[in-house]
């Protein structure tokens, strides 16, 4: 890697910032590792998130004209079991040191490059990764969602990966048409929806396996390894819809700051380029997930495969669009 900046001092957080990067990398992988080993032979038990949640309870009127009453009361989740092992505890505190490596990576790389620091792929995936593995340790304290750990640092590892081998570019100046304070307002919705969308992918990748390895022992299947040692789907599904009950919000709002963004550099809301298509197009999908949990009743697979779905979108808006088709924001 070579620097194109002025003064010692860039120079040295720019080098510092590459250190960083690898040493996060290799912090994730091993934490991944510890979390398969949890999950592949730790010991089956009993955990309980310990936190309340709202539910609704109806009472219904019979009569005529009568109206339904509905009140929110607080209510135990419940319990689930999945595989423990000392070794998960551990995988937690490594991947809470590569968080902080990770947020060390980007104060740097702002620092040397002498701006907001997510003004290209690379940066932005290194952001949404800051974000994702963030999600995770969330899920992890609050919904004890500590058996995630592996299918969340399977995709951070990987994109990390990409990142450093193709995607890198040397801490610089934005061009001109991004030189505006949109950028720390639009750009950074999008960053925290893509993380916690992340986080909400694996959730849902790892519902449908559990939920094939419930149907198994339904059927006097015996399930081993990893698949029979995740807990119930239920609880998955649950996690799954809370990371996307916070991304949603912050997404529809990335695009509408996207777009006044884009009324005052190209002269128009919406132009119909690839980015804002493939933006909405996920915003539709997830939409339609909320819809159909909120009308429609939907839980379980049907509901998960929009959640995948959707999921593979934002991925497909984030690499293939920036790649395959010309428009706009194909400096970026």
């Amino acid at each position: 890697m070579t620097y194109t900046l002025a003064g010692p001092a860039n120079e040295s957080m720019a080098s510092a910032s590459d250190t960083l990067i690898i040493a996060m990398i290799v912090v994730y992988a091993a934490a991944l590792f510890l979390f398969a080993i949890e999950a592949a032979y730790g010991r089956r038990t009993k955990l309980k998130s310990g936190k309340l949640m709202p539910v609704s309870v109806g009472a219904e009127n019979s009569g005529e004209g009568g109206d339904d009453i509905r009140v929110n009361v607080r209510t135990d989740e419940g319990e689930a079991s999945a595989s423990q092992n000392v070794l998960g505890k551990i995988a937690l505190a490594v991947t809470a040191l590569g968080f902080l490596l990770s947020l060390a990576q980007i104060i740097t790389r702002g620092l040397a490059a002498d701006r907001w620091p997510w003004g290209n792929m690379f940066e932005f995936v290194v952001a949404m990764c800051l974000v994702a593995v963030g999600a995770f340790l969330y899920a992890a304290w609050q919904y004890q969602a500590r058996f995630l750990g592996a299918f969340v640092l399977v995709p951070v590892v990987i994109l990390l990966g990409i990142g450093v081998r193709w995607l890198y570019v040397d801490p610089g100046p934005l061009i001109p048409a991004l030189q505006s304070y949109w950028v720390p307002i639009h750009v950074t919705a999008t960053i925290l929806a893509g993380g916690a969308f992340m986080v909400s992918g694996a959730a849902g990748i790892t519902y449908l396996i559990a939920h094939r390895s419930e149907a198994k022992r339904a059927a006097g299947q015996v399930v081993t390894g990893v698949a029979g040692s995740l807990p119930s789907s239920e609880l998955l599904d649950r996690i799954s819809h809370r990371m996307i009950l916070f991304a949603f919000p912050l997404w529809t709002f990335g695009i509408i700051a996207g777009a006044v963004w884009a009324d005052e550099a190209w002269g128009r809301f919406w132009g119909w380029d690839p980015k804002e298509v493939w933006s909405f197009i996920s915003w539709v999908i997830y939409a339609a997930y909320l819809h159909a949990r909120a009308t429609g009743g939907w839980r379980g697979r049907k509901a998960t495969w929009i959640n995948v779905i959707g999921f593979v979108s934002i991925m497909f808006n984030f690499f293939a669009v920036n790649y395959m088709f010309s428009g706009l924001h194909s400096y970026a």
